[in-house]
């Protein structure tokens, strides 16, 4: 957890230097007249890092409150003091595959023509539909 902190506290003040840089370099290149600056990548990186800072903030609160380190955090702890659940996860299931490419022609509607995100919308919800219910049919019901 201290790591994360470290590392999400690094990313804000790499994202905070990035904006300075930024803003310095299009203020020059726009030869110090300020209407003409666009601020949008200044905004977006500054924002970045605030949510970086954020991050680090919630992380270091969730630390402290946890009462001790964890494994992770630990140089002489071995990989089996770790939690060894780590999800559950399906290797022969097609569903995801199916989501993803509904999914894709989604957004391939929504960039080239309407038409098409009504072809994905029903199959991104048929694609959830038999990822949430595939454990209850067939072989795999429990």
């Amino acid at each position: 957890m201290r790591t994360n902190v470290n590392l999400m506290v690094i990313l804000g003040v790499f994202f905070w230097l990035a904006a300075a840089a930024y803003t310095l370099w299009v203020v020059i290149d726009h030869s110090w007249d300020w209407t003409k600056i666009e601020w949008v990548g200044t905004v977006a990186m500054a924002l970045s890092g605030i949510l970086a800072f954020f991050l680090a903030f919630y992380l270091s609160r969730v630390h402290k409150a946890q009462g001790g380190e964890l494994p992770q955090d630990v140089l002489t702890a071995d990989i089996d003091d770790d939690d060894p659940e780590i999800g559950h996860f399906s290797p022969w299931s097609w569903w995801p595959f199916v989501l993803g490419a509904a999914l894709a022609l989604v957004f391939l509607g929504l960039a080239v023509g309407p038409w098409i995100s009504f072809i994905g919308g029903p199959l991104a919800l048929i694609a959830i539909v038999g990822w949430n219910y595939e454990y209850y049919r067939n072989n795999f019901a429990r």
